[in-house]
């Protein structure tokens, strides 16, 4: 086929198939009729063909029964090459009818997809952008008539000017079928479906949709181009696209180049749906450092992939941002110290306040404060509140101060059951930081270091006080030690104590000392016949009661006394049990009673009684021997012998002359009481006592003088009483 569509050597078409070529351009609906009418012809010719044959076979029969065998044979001759022709004849019509039935048929099916009109290029949906140019593409096969478009429907014109459209026109080559719909510029209203039709061979393209993109104008921020912010305080920045754009613009926050999170969108509608603005909220708590920093909203779509961008820059407000110093850093306990205390803040600096460890320090409202320093500055830091109209700020600092340890927690004592662990901890401050040591009380051998001291598996020797010590410091100041008791829980220590012995039928006190740690549930007195805890029974009284002063570590302790009234020989020979008893255990002691003589405590009593009173006798001659010294001689020599032993209780002797003028009631010597055994008698039945002075003095009983004013009464012994002889 040639680009015509003409169907190739159809002058043969004609000729083969006469009446064919009025069937071109038929309907599909003819093609059964046409092939029946060939078919028909083909029947007439094999109806031919076959009389043909018929006659040929009747002469050869007719000629063989009247000639002889030479006519016979030529006869024959004859109708074997008629028979071939007739053969060829029929071949031939034959062949000719096959060729022309399949013409036909191709013919028919010719007419059912043949080059009929149809369309080589749709347009296809489109995208343009306002004010561009679109082309929407139609090409059209065999076909060379009348071809249009519409618009939604509406026909455009057949014209390829398109009259009445300005911005419209059809363009390419018609006879070769392309028949394009241009548009320039494009605008909104041209946003709608458009088909290509050949009329005339009833022929429609597919709709194809126009769509116009329309970029969008450059957003707005709110507030802009300059937002004031508070520091600290969280804001929105909102940023809004207006318009047509078409289609809705995507809204971006960028900074120094750096697209921001935490943006929520939102846009709005018209009632008919159209879009009319489009916002994009960043949400940001802005910092002193932002001020003066720019922000970019960019709005962007896919009719302008770059976007369009606004800047605003932000002005922030902002409460005072402080710097403390100190100077100097790092100092000794005493020396002095500058502080200084500097802001910056948007609005100014309105006021100042310091504090020390959260106290305020009265006085002070500068930027600079001076103090002397000690060992608090370094646990109490000195601070600096700076205030303005929009808010305030507080910075602190702590000095370096070097001081001496101080003790800030004491050891405490610590209860733990033997084989346990014991620990202590103490802990000092001091700056630098003190060496700790630890020591037992009265040894100066160190234990360990450090804040903790362990005593592992203790034992009742571990019992005692231990010492946490520090050494001053580099100032020679601070430092010193505290004790902490370790008490070893352990079964009761029981330690018999001295008693004193006891007479027969006498009383008598028998005492032991009680350690224990915990405390025993009770000292427990025993003996053969009975036992007692507390209380009496019968002869027998028990008291309890604390001792004085425990020993260290070892708890606290007990004093048990028994008391026995009346003691009898069999309580000097036999031993009485003082025990205790706690959760850990029991611990006791033997305790016996010694026995007193009386007779040797008589002899003893006596002798110290003769010493007193021969001591006092000695005393009192003397004195009485100067007193008389200066009387007559005559006087004298009568009593030089005489020695007055002050008279008896009754007060009954007599005084001299002399006593009277002289003497008073405070001359009077004490009634010495002696023992039977200081007097004898001599052979004329005299009273006389013994010389204690060994003849340094002559002592002798002199009969009463017969003179009632006589100073020497007679000598009156009475018997001491001071012992009850069995």
């Amino acid at each position: 086929m040639g680009k015509g569509g003409s169907p190739r050597g159809r002058g043969e078409w004609d000729r083969a198939l006469p009446g064919l070529s009025e069937t071109e351009g038929a309907e599909p609906a003819c093609v059964s009729e046409c092939w029946s009418l060939q078919l028909g012809r083909l029947g007439e010719l094999q109806a031919r063909n076959g009389v043909a044959s018929s006659l040929g076979r009747r002469v050869g029969r007719e000629g063989s029964s009247d000639q002889g065998r030479e006519r016979c044979a030529t006869e024959e001759e004859v109708s074997r090459e008629a028979r071939a022709a007739s053969l060829r004849n029929l071949g031939g019509h034959t062949t000719g009818m096959l060729v022309s039935a399949l013409l036909v048929l191709l013919f028919c099916l010719r007419g059912h997809a043949g080059p009929s009109p149809h369309f080589l290029q749709q347009p296809d949906d489109l995208v343009a952008l306002l004010g561009a140019e679109a082309r929407l593409p139609c090409a059209l096969g065999e076909y060379w008539g009348l071809v249009q478009w519409t618009k939604d429907g509406l026909a455009l014109g057949g014209e390829r000017d398109l009259p009445g459209w300005s911005r419209y026109w059809i363009s390419g080559n018609a006879a070769s079928g392309q028949h394009d719909l241009y548009i320039r510029p494009v605008e909104l209203e041209d946003q709608a479906s458009y088909e290509c039709q050949a009329t005339q061979a009833g022929l429609r393209s597919r709709p194809a949709q126009l769509h116009v993109l329309v970029p969008p104008e450059a957003p707005q921020v709110l507030g802009g181009p300059f937002v004031s912010l508070v520091a600290g305080v969280p804001a929105n920045l909102t940023c809004r696209s207006r318009g047509d754009a078409r289609p809705i613009p995507e809204l971006l926050w960028f900074r120094d180049g750096i697209r921001l999170d935490g943006t929520t969108f939102h846009q709005t509608l018209l009632k008919e749906g159209t879009t009319r603005s489009v916002e994009s909220i960043l949400s940001l708590t802005p910092s002193s450092a932002d001020d003066g920093a720019t922000l970019v909203c960019r709005a962007r779509s896919q009719a302008l992939p770059s976007g369009k961008d606004t800047a605003i820059t932000l002005s922030l407000q902002y409460p005072p941002v402080v710097t403390l110093s100190a100077e100097p850093q790092s100092v000794l306990e005493g020396e002095k110290v500058t502080f200084l205390c500097q802001a910056t803040a948007q609005p100014p600096v309105t006021g100042y306040r310091w504090a020390k460890g959260g106290s305020p320090v009265l006085g002070a409202r500068g930027p600079m404060l001076e103090v002397v320093a000690d060992a608090s500055f370094l646990i109490e830091p000195v601070s600096c509140e700076v205030s303005n109209a929009v808010g305030s700020a507080n910075r602190s600092t702590a000095l370096d101060v070097q001081f001496g340890p101080i003790l800030q927690a004491r050891p405490e004592p610590m209860s733990v059951d033997v084989g346990g662990d014991a620990s202590f901890s103490c802990a000092w401050r001091g700056n630098p930081l003190p060496r700790v040591t630890w020591t037992r009380s009265g040894d100066a051998q160190v234990l360990g270091s450090g804040p903790t001291l362990r005593l592992p598996s203790v034992g009742p020797e571990d019992a005692g006080d231990y010492v946490c010590r520090a050494e001053p410091g580099l100032s020679g100041l601070g430092g010193g030690a505290a004790e902490a008791r370790l008490t070893v829980n352990a079964p009761p220590i029981v330690t018999a104590l001295h008693s004193a012995p006891a007479f027969l039928r006498g009383p008598a006190r028998l005492q032991c000392l009680v350690f224990a740690s915990p405390a025993p549930d009770a000292v427990v007195w025993s003996w053969d016949e009975g036992f007692l805890a507390a209380g009496s029974q019968g002869r027998f009284l028990v008291e309890t009661f604390p001792a004085p002063e425990g020993r260290g570590g070892q708890g606290p302790a007990l004093i048990s006394v028994l008391h026995i009234s009346g003691t009898q020989e069999s309580d000097f020979s036999r031993g009485f049990n003082c025990s205790a008893r706690n959760r850990l255990g029991e611990g006791g002691a033997w305790v016996s009673l010694g026995r007193r003589d009386l007779l040797p405590t008589v002899r003893i009593v006596a002798a110290v009684a003769a010493a007193a009173v021969t001591l006092l006798m000695v005393i009192i001659g003397v004195a009485l021997c100067c007193w008389r010294h200066g009387k007559a001689s005559a006087s004298f020599s009568k009593q030089k012998n005489l020695v007055r032993i002050p008279g008896s209780s009754d007060g009954s002797s007599s005084r001299g002359p002399e006593e009277e003028e002289t003497g008073s009631g405070e001359d009077r010597g004490p009634i010495v009481h002696t023992d039977h055994s200081d007097l004898v008698l001599d052979e004329e039945g005299a009273l006389e006592t013994k010389d204690p002075t060994n003849g340094y003095y002559k002592v002798r009983g002199v009969s009463p003088p017969t003179s009632p004013n006589s100073c020497v009464t007679p000598l009156q012994v009475k018997s001491p009483g001071i012992f009850n002889l069995p």
